[in-house]
Parts: structure tokens; C-alpha cells; sequence
């Protein structure tokens, strides 16, 4: 690529006494710009002069993207510097190293990455407006970019080198974490600092069984497979995958696809290199001598051995009988007083470890504790170890044990995330902690830690990709796990202890996931560095993680793999051998998930009372401003009453509460403040507000007005109201009906008079038959306060069929649904008569604009017994505005009275459809007490059966019908004038 120069010209008029030298003699690794001065006048003032940067670029294209590798411009003072851009967005990454030489036995590596929102041109939304300490995302980028390089560095470099990755500008089309690392990898190419690089890391998705390459945010969204791969030349070093039950075969085709596309990546950093690159320092490597390795071997390896023979030590049992061959060998060295060899004890008897232990999994397949390279731990798994939780579980694999609890909440609990790319909300968390105490360590408990933010993201990945979609279960889910005892792969039973906790709690997942850690050891050629002979471990423990070669955290379910994270110690592996990783892993994974699915393989069912409760409800936007009060003083004050949590949404209350008891409580409030469908025979609570002679006046279901009349006090003779109820009071009141006015009559009386095993059959605050508690763990669309009524008058019970007749001797008039005229005609306008001829007629449900909406689920098209009972026995006239209950027989009168008789011919237009208007209707469903009929003009009509009137009708058959009456929801109730 040809060199560009940048020039950045001062307003000033330059001094022609002042020359740079020219671009092709600057010296670019010392950092200086040449300046050659000429005699002049002193007498002049100096002028500022023209300053050119020396800036390299390198342009190519992976995929269908271009990309460009700039560096000279930005952070010149950095060791290396390297401004990496994707389309509109770009990267800025720096490394440096640490001045002087530390004594210390590991490499001080540390990455940073961070994403500031001037970068999309936001200030934060922070009280100091800008940004605090790292997220969680920012914490995982970072980890991102450490995997891959820290393998790379030369044994015995244990210089202090710290990277600094920032996002400068994004367009939220890229994800800025794969920049940085490809950013990352030529910054170190450029420095003095000794690597083994260069690095590609490259982003796979799946689209429709289609690989893209560097796929955009919107893409990753319609993809099944979210995979980042980085590689050398010739071997992997590292895999994080995040899929939706992908199988073996496809992920180890994407994974053979990602390996050449990321190798695209290293020719242009080499020349970026060459033409701008330092030279490399050399720098001091704390390296152990061949005799002291053999000094110490010779003391130690045979104590070692023994210890790893023997199968029955336990984790803390090795660790002590190791660490007593640690004190022997230091007393023997400290005898001879070589004080070389006890500096460097320490990584000297690891070293003698790692090759006793490689040496016989390598040469006799034999592991540390017995078991076979492929056998899985034995396990133990209990489902609901806490019950009073919403769901929880407790997984043993081995030694290694993990608790995991559910907590569910409202839409609105979900987190908010404040990052460059991706949703601003995600419902779905798994948080993981590893205290000290798992290991029988003393420490204390900081912040976000790296380790564990990276652990508990893995199992969220897994996890997520079997939840049911938000549109079926919208509420927030957060998973806590706590690692009670770790010996190996405790992120992988967190995903085991996760699932069976979600099942636990209810939610319908699609499948169990299960996830197994794999090893690998590795015998090389130290000449050519060539793998020679290796063998996969299934499960491994936390010792043989340490002293093998990968972690290959493995997740998914019996139909596919739902999360990768592959970890590599040394300089690279074969992706041959990693893929054939992957089928140890699938076995090993089938066995747990059989272990699971005997512990719990459906959702459990919620029915315990003290269990903690969630229920949403549905309120139109006017019923919910009336709940929430001013600046919502009334919502508070009832969360603060109760102890209850209520978020509020669009068109949506929804509540979580610790058990049943305070659920009940808190809908009571719900129901007193905004109000819920008036029903005859219905039971409400209300408030006493005035008191007249002849009865008193009740404010009840958010703010209606009812007559309690002084003859529906008591069964006993009341000569003054005052006698038996007051002002404030509050009392249960039945709806009896209304009167010619329209005003609602109540009756205490009709609560009195039922007996107690009626009382208990029947909730209060509940219409007259039976309704069963809320479903609790459902989505929206199919939540209500109360449950679905049986179906058929055939399924009611006899006791059940008795309140009913109960209910129906208090009022004369059948179960109505009480509304306004003007109510009745918006219904009649929006929903009563405008339905389409080819759509199924919906199930009951609630018209009052600040009722909530319920939903009557029937099976087999049998009716609700509840909705035949008000569309076949009720009618409703309206007159001037006012409405007025009425009989069919009332209804008829009215029609001779009218004398309006007509004869319409199709199609039927619903304002035509008036009292007395005959039509031929054709029979669209059969009923048990009547039919629905379909009047033409997508209206519908119903008619009812005749006592001892013919009922053999066949749907499709036509008939002669004229409108008797409407429904209080706008239904014409047709009778019968001769059949065809």
C-alpha cells in the first residue's frame, strides 16, 4: 500500500526560515521530528510553522467489509499504537511495558477496555455525567482480547505490559470487541515488546444454514450462531461461541470456515510492521536453570508420583500431601543452603507435577483420581432445595457443588445496559459468585470481579438460548449461583444447577442444558514444537485443568451445543484436535442431562401458597393513571403497605409479591382503586359515604356510586340505616341489579343469607361462580384476575350449579354485564357488529374500558355456561340515553308496540340492523342453550332454544329470523319466524 501523509497547517503564515527535512529521512521508531534552522534576522518574532505526521495505512477486506490499520497519527508516544476501523467505526488499542525488572513468577498482563458514549454522541446519563467504573461488558471485551494474546508471550516474561483499548467512533452497525483484539494483536506487532503474533480474530454467524462473515448487529440478531475464533497461522487459540442448539457437525464446519478468514488478518499486520514496527528489546527472562530443575526432580518426583497413584486422596488430601513433598525438598535444599534453588522451589516442584502427571495420562491413559479419560464424575442433583423461593436447585459433579436460586420479575426489572451495540434491556441474568469459602480459603468479597463476570456470562449464554420468547413469557428472570465447593468446571454445573432451578421455577423450557469441561494433554517435539500424541480428558478436576493444556467448556442440550469457551495455555492447537473434542463432550453431556430429567424434566407447577406469586393484569391506560396516583404517591403507598412490588406498563399492572396471602391483598387494593367488570351476583368491597333514610350510598369498584336500599340491610327489620352501618365503613355488598334509572342496587342482605360453606366456595371480590387463583409464570396475553370457567353446564358440579341458582333468586334478571348507552354504542361501533364473516367469534370478554381483559378458554367449542347465561337470557334496550334491563318478552312487546317490522335483504350494514328487522340467517356454531347465527355483513346474532322447542339444526342451514332485543353488548337476540 502506498504511505500516506497527513498535514495539519496552523492559520499562521509559516516561516519560510523555518525547513523540516523531508518525509522519506524521519526516523518513525525514535519518535522525533527532524528541524534544520537557517540564519535569519533575530529581530523577527518566530512563527509557528507547518507540522506534517508520518501516518501508515493498510487497507484490505474480509467478508464483504474493509478495513483499514492505521497507525503514526494517534498515541504516538504509546509503545505501539494502532487505530483498527470497520466501515464507521473504529478502535483505538496501546501497549506498553513496564520500565525496570520485577521480581515475580507470573506475567503481569493487564487489558482494559472501554467504550465512553462519546463514541455515539451521548453524554452519560450518570449524575456526574460521565463514565464510572468498567461494566459488565467492558469487563468481557477485555477478557476477549487477554485469551488470545497471553498464550503468545515468551516462558519466563514476566514484565508488566498493560493494554488500553477505546472505542473512538461506532455506528452500531460492528461490534467494537473483535476490532480491538485485531487492534490489540498489531499494536503488539509494532512495539518492542517480544510476542508471538500476529493473531486474526473474526466474528461467524448462520443465517437460514448460510455462514456470514464479520456479520453487522442486525444480522447477529436474525443469526442462530455467534461465534469469535482467533488463530495463528496454523493453529487455534481461542473459541467463544454463543448458539441456538447447533449441532456438532455444523459447528465444527463453521469453525473449519472461520480459520482462513481470520488468517486475512495477519499479512496486513506484518507489513504494517515492517514498514512502521520497533525493533524488539530484549528483555531479561526469568528462566530456571536445567540443574536446579534436575536437583529438585531428583528430590521430589518419586514422593510426587506416589501421591498421584493413589486414586482415594481427595482434593484437600493431595493438596496437603503435595505440599508436604514442597516443605521436605526446602528443608533438604536449605541444609545445602542453595539459595538459587529455593528462590525458584516453587514453580520447580510445579514443573515436576505437571510432567508426572502428563507422563502417566500420556503413556498409561491413567488420571489423578482413577478414573477412565472419558468417565464423568458421579452426580447428584436435587430440584427445589429451597422452597420458599420461586426456584432452586442444588448440582454435585464430584467434589464440585453449586446452588442455584431463581428470582422472577416484572418486564420492568429488566437491566438496563448502557453499551455501544446491542439491546438496551436484557431480561434474562445469571449472576455467579465464588467466595472464598469453596476452597477453604480466607478473602474478602470486592466488586465485579473478572473471573466471575466472565464465568456467569458463559452459563448465561448457554442458558438463554432454551427460555421461551419474550412474547410468551415477558418477565425478568435472574439467576444467582453460588459456588458452595469447586473442583473443576464450576461454570458448567452452574449451567446444570441453572436449568433444573428455571424448571423448577416453572418456566417452560424448551430443553434441559447440561455442560461438561474437557482437557487435553499434549505430548511436543521441542525441536519442532509438533504435536506428537495427546489425549482428551472428559470432566476434568481443577488439577488437571491446571496442569493440562485447555479448558473446553462445552454447554448445549441433547439436540445441539448452546455456548463454547475454549481456553489454551500454550502457543496454539491444532484445530483438528479441537474439533474432535467435541464428541467426547456430546457423551459426556447426554449422561448428566440423564441424571437431570430423573431429578425434574417438565416446569413445576407454582400451587403452593407461601411460594412467592407474579400475575400480570391488563387495564386500559386511563384505569392505570387512576391507580398510580399523582407522581405515583398511590402506587407507593401500596408497595409500601404490602411489601409488594408493582410495575406499571404499557396497558399492563403487573405485581410480585413473597406468597399468595399478600397477592390477594394487594388486588384487592388493585380492585377498589381502578375497578373491574360489574357483574350481578357479583361480591365487592365498598365504603359507606352517605347515609339517607330510605338506604345508604356506596363508593365501590374505583369510584362507582351504588344504593344499598335500607330493605337490603339485613334479613331483620331496620327502622334507621344508622343502626347497622356508618359513614367510612367498610362493608362486602352484592350487585342485585339496577333500577329504571340506571343506578346500581346493592343488597347486604344476599351476603348474609348465604351459608358459610357457600362462603368459602365463593371468594370474595369474585363473580358468582367458582373461579380458581390467577395463573401464575404465563405470558400477557393470557392472564386474568380470575381463571377460565368450566366450559359445558355438563362440567359444572352440583354444588356449583346451586350457587348459580342462588345467585339467580337474589335478582330476577339473569348475570348482565351493567354498562352504559354510550358504552353499548362504542362497543356496537368498535367490536359488537364490525367482525369478519370468516373470523371465529371470540370468547367472552370484559367491555368496560377500565376493566381488566379476560379470557375464557373453551375446548371443543363448547360455551362458557356464564356467557350462554347472559347471551341467551338477557336483553338490553336503549331509550334516550338511559339503559334499561329487559326481557325477551319485554323485548317483543316492544316490537308490537313499534310495529317496525322490515324486510332486509343482504348484505346486512349494522346500522340497519334495528328492532323488528328480518333477515335469513344461516347457523355458524350450535350451542347447548341456543345458536350463534350469522346474519351476513360480518354481524353476528344468537338465538335461543325454545322450551320444548325442536333442537336438530345443522350449521350451514338458513334461516327466517327478526331482531327481538340486543345484549348489553350490542348482540341482536333474534326469535324465530319460520325455518327452511
Amino acid at each position: 500500500m502506498a504511505m500516506f501523509s497527513l498535514a495539519l497547517r496552523s492559520r499562521a503564515k509559516p516561516n519560510p526560515l523555518l525547513a523540516w527535512r523531508a518525509l522519506h529521512s524521519r526516523n518513525f521508531c525514535s519518535g522525533r521530528l527532524g528541524l534544520s534552522m537557517s540564519e535569519s534576522d533575530s529581530s523577527d518574532p518566530p512563527v509557528a510553522g507547518t507540522k506534517f505526521l508520518e501516518t501508515f495505512k493498510e487497507e484490505f477486506e474480509i467478508g464483504s467489509r474493509v478495513i483499514s490499520l492505521e497507525t503514526g497519527e494517534i498515541a504516538r508516544f504509546a509503545n505501539g499504537a494502532v487505530v483498527f476501523g470497520m466501515e464507521a467505526t473504529q478502535v483505538l488499542s496501546t501497549v506498553s511495558a513496564g520500565k525496570g525488572d520485577a521480581v515475580r513468577d507470573f506475567l503481569p498482563l493487564t487489558v482494559d477496555y472501554q467504550e465512553k458514549q462519546f463514541a455515539q454522541g451521548v453524554i452519560p446519563n450518570t449524575f456526574m455525567r460521565r463514565e464510572g467504573a468498567p461494566k459488565e461488558r467492558e469487563l468481557l471485551c477485555g477478557r476477549l482480547i487477554d485469551r488470545p494474546i497471553r498464550p503468545l508471550f515468551p516462558a519466563g516474561f514476566y514484565h508488566e505490559i498493560q493494554v488500553m483499548a477505546s472505542v473512538l467512533c461506532s455506528d452500531g452497525k460492528q461490534d467494537p470487541d473483535v476490532l480491538a483484539a485485531n487492534a490489540t494483536s498489531a499494536a503488539l506487532m509494532l512495539s518492542d515488546i517480544p510476542w508471538g503474533g500476529p493473531i486474526g480474530v473474526v466474528r461467524l454467524g448462520r443465517i437460514c444454514g448460510q455462514f456470514v462473515v464479520n456479520p453487522t448487529m442486525d444480522e447477529l440478531s436474525l443469526s442462530d450462531l455467534n461465534l469469535v475464533y482467533a488463530c495463528t497461522r496454523d493453529k487455534t487459540l481461542m473459541i467463544d461461541v454463543q448458539a441456538r442448539e447447533i449441532s456438532e457437525k455444523d459447528l465444527e464446519a463453521g469453525l473449519r470456515l472461520a480459520h482462513p478468514e481470520a488468517v486475512k488478518y495477519l499479512e496486513p499486520q506484518i507489513r504494517l510492521a515492517a514498514r512502521a514496527g520497533k525493533q524488539k528489546k530484549e528483555y531479561k527472562l526469568s528462566m530456571v536453570s536445567e540443574q536446579i530443575f534436575e536437583k529438585v526432580r531428583n528430590i521430589a518426583e518419586a514422593p510426587i508420583d506416589a501421591v498421584f497413584t493413589d486414586p482415594s486422596y481427595g482434593k484437600f488430601e493431595r493438596g496437603e500431601a503435595l505440599e508436604k513433598i514442597t516443605q521436605d525438598v526446602r528443608s533438604a535444599l536449605e541444609e545445602e543452603c542453595d539459595e538459587q534453588s529455593l528462590k525458584a522451589l516453587p514453580k520447580v516442584v510445579d514443573n515436576v507435577r505437571k510432567k508426572v502427571v502428563r507422563k502417566r495420562i500420556i503413556s498409561e491413559g491413567n488420571r489423578i483420581d482413577g478414573r477412565h479419560l472419558e468417565e464423568v464424575r458421579p452426580i447428584y442433583c436435587k430440584a427445589g432445595r429451597l422452597p420458599q423461593l420461586h426456584g432452586s436447585a442444588l448440582f454435585n459433579r464430584g467434589d464440585t457443588q453449586v446452588l442455584c436460586t431463581v428470582t422472577l420479575g416484572a418486564p420492568q426489572d429488566a437491566q438496563r445496559l448502557d453499551s455501544l451495540v446491542g439491546p438496551p434491556t436484557k431480561r434474562f441474568m445469571l449472576h455467579y459468585s465464588f467466595p472464598p469459602f469453596c476452597i477453604d480459603e480466607v478473602g474478602k468479597r470486592t466488586g465485579l470481579n473478572r473471573r466471575e463476570v466472565g464465568h456467569g456470562t458463559l452459563a448465561e449464554k448457554a442458558l438463554v438460548a432454551v427460555l421461551p420468547p419474550e412474547e410468551d413469557f415477558p418477565y425478568t428472570v435472574r439467576i444467582n449461583s453460588e459456588v458452595m465447593a469447586s473442583d473443576g468446571s464450576t461454570s458448567m454445573a452452574t449451567v446444570c444447577g441453572g436449568s433444573m432451578a428455571l424448571m423448577d421455577a416453572g418456566i417452560p423450557l424448551r430443553e434441559h442444558v447440561a455442560g461438561i469441561s474437557v482437557g487435553l494433554v499434549t505430548d511436543v517435539d521441542p525441536e519442532t514444537g509438533e504435536v506428537t500424541d495427546y489425549r482428551i480428558l472428559t470432566d476434568i478436576l481443577g488439577l488437571e485443568d491446571h496442569l493440562g493444556d485447555i479448558d473446553f467448556k462445552i454447554a448445549g442440550t441433547r439436540n445441539g451445543v448452546t455456548a463454547i469457551q475454549l481456553d489454551i495455555k500454550p502457543a496454539g492447537i491444532p484445530l483438528d484436535i479441537i474439533c474432535e473434542c467435541l464428541e467426547p463432550a456430546r457423551k459426556g453431556r447426554l449422561q448428566i442431562l440423564d441424571h437431570m430429567e430423573k431429578e425434574i424434566s417438565v416446569p413445576r407447577n407454582q400451587d403452593d401458597r407461601n411460594s412467592p406469586r407474579l400475575v400480570t393484569l391488563k387495564f386500559s391506560n386511563d384505569a392505570i393513571r387512576r391507580f398510580i396516583g399523582p407522581l405515583g404517591a398511590l402506587k407507593r403507598k401500596i408497595e409500601e403497605e404490602t411489601g409488594a412490588r408493582i410495575s406499571v406498563g404499557d396497558g399492563t399492572i403487573t405485581i410480585g409479591a413473597k406468597n399468595q396471602a399478600v397477592m390477594e391483598k394487594v388486588q384487592d387494593k388493585v380492585d377498589f382503586i381502578v375497578g373491574r367488570e360489574i357483574e350481578v351476583g357479583g361480591i365487592y368491597k365498598g365504603i359507606v359515604t352517605s347515609i339517607k333514610e330510605y338506604g345508604a350510598f356506596v363508593e365501590f369498584n374505583g369510584g362507582q356510586q351504588g344504593l344499598l336500599h335500607i330493605s337490603e340491610l339485613s334479613h331483620e327489620p331496620v327502622s334507621r340505616v344508622s343502626d347497622v352501618v356508618s359513614v367510612g365503613q367498610q362493608i362486602s355488598l352484592m350487585c342485585i341489579g339496577q333500577d329504571v334509572r340506571g343506578n346500581i342496587k346493592l343488597s347486604r342482605k344476599a351476603i348474609l343469607r348465604r351459608s358459610e360453606s357457600e362462603e368459602k366456595g365463593v371468594a370474595e371480590g369474585s363473580a358468582p361462580l367458582t373461579k380458581e387463583k390467577p395463573n401464575i409464570w404465563v405470558s400477557l396475553e393470557n392472564v386474568s384476575k380470575g381463571e377460565h370457567q368450566k366450559s359445558t353446564p355438563e362440567e359444572l358440579s352440583a354444588s356449583e350449579m346451586k350457587k348459580i341458582e342462588t345467585n339467580q333468586s337474589v335478582s330476577l334478571q339473569p348475570a348482565v354485564v351493567i354498562r352504559s348507552a354510550a358504552e353499548c354504542d362504542e362497543e356496537e361501533k368498535s367490536a359488537g357488529l364490525s367482525k369478519t364473516s370468516k373470523r371465529a367469534p371470540k370468547a367472552k370478554g370484559t367491555l368496560n374500558k377500565d376493566s381488566k381483559q379476560k379470557t375464557v378458554q373453551s375446548s371443543n367449542n363448547k360455551p362458557d355456561s356464564s356467557t350462554l347465561s347472559s347471551m341467551l337470557a338477557e336483553s338490553l334496550s336503549q331509550k334516550g340515553g338511559e339503559k334499561k334491563i329487559v326481557s325477551a318478552d319485554e323485548g317483543e312487546a316492544i316490537l308490537d308496540d313499534q310495529n317496525k317490522e322490515s324486510d332486509v335483504q343482504t348484505p346486512l350494514k349494522p346500522e340497519k340492523l334495528k328492532l323488528g328487522t328480518k333477515v335469513t340467517a344461516k347457523i355458524y356454531q350450535i350451542r347447548a342453550r341456543g345458536l350463534v347465527l350469522d346474519l351476513g355483513g360480518g354481524i353476528r346474532g344468537m338465538y335461543r332454544f325454545e322450551p320444548n322447542g325442536e333442537r336438530e339444526f345443522t350449521i350451514g342451514d338458513e334461516l327466517r329470523v327478526q331482531c327481538s332485543s340486543f345484549t348489553s353488548k350490542g348482540i341482536p337476540v333474534m326469535s324465530l319466524v319460520d325455518k327452511e
